[in-house]
């Protein structure tokens, strides 16, 4: 058996996000002792390990949970899948390895060419990301919540739509602020039911459900990503994790 700041030693984990895990039940520790201290056993680091491929491929959390705890999961598949897609991944790096390589060695040479930039495809690797965004978009497209934004949106002046921007600008730069902190800190946490607030009140109602669709699309389709992404490097990502740990914490 396994003490929690054991664990964390062990795989990196904090010990915060481990509690994080227990308290969503995706990785309850199998004994706790009389005083309450957390016992991990091979079990459950089997189990963590699996969580740390599927984080590594950018699944959210509760999808990780649904899917480990499927009376049909089998550990077997799912860890040649999980090295299929990492192998893609790597095969990506290495190309962009060569890719600054030969920019290094032809700097101030010939002009770059989209070879150069081919190495930044990454469709193989978020095929994935791209089902659950046609899912999402499937199913919100022109739905009551399309037609809600459709209706309180055509009835905003000019200074409507500048507040409106000026509050959703206000909350991308706090949350900016804060990327050197975990996703579920208390602090990041308030700013994203901040900005499930300002979607609901200024668009359509944010749901739990449409609220996780909303964190796949942010990573998952390129438009989200820059936009986001201009407020701070990696910004898209780092909301994405805050909103699916805000669900997980929120889900009824």
């Amino acid at each position: 058996m396994y003490k929690i700041n054991e664990v964390s030693k062990l795989t990196g984990v904090s010990i915060r996000m481990l509690h994080h895990y227990d308290k969503i039940k995706l990785l309850e520790p199998s004994k706790r002792t009389d005083s309450n201290y957390r016992m991990y056993n091979d079990d459950d680091i089997a189990r963590l390990y699996q969580i740390l491929l599927f984080k590594e491929l950018e699944f959210p959390l509760q999808e990780i949970k649904q899917i480990l705890d499927n009376k049909d999961f089998d550990r077997a598949k799912a860890l040649k899948l999980q090295r299929n897609l990492i192998f893609e991944k790597k095969k990506r790096l290495e190309r962009i390895l060569e890719s600054i390589d030969d920019t290094i060695e032809n700097l101030g040479g010939k002009t770059m060419s989209k070879n150069n930039f081919k190495v930044f495809d990454y469709e193989g690797v978020k095929k994935h990301q791209e089902k659950y965004k046609e899912e999402t978009e499937k199913r919100y497209g022109k739905s009551d919540v399309y037609k809600e934004s459709q209706e309180k949106t055509s009835k905003y002046s000019k200074n409507d739509w500048n507040d409106i921007i000026k509050e959703a600008n206000l909350i991308y730069i706090e949350l900016a602020k804060l990327m050197d902190r975990d996703p579920s800190d208390e602090k990041v946490q308030e700013l994203i039911e901040k900005w499930r607030n300002h979607i609901t009140t200024n668009f359509y109602n944010c749901t739990i459900e449409i609220f996780r669709g909303l964190a796949l699309m942010y990573i998952g389709d390129e438009r989200f990503t820059k936009n986001i992404d201009k407020y701070g490097e990696g910004l898209a990502k780092f909301m994405s994790d805050a909103m699916n740990i805000y669900c997980d914490n929120n889900v009824k």
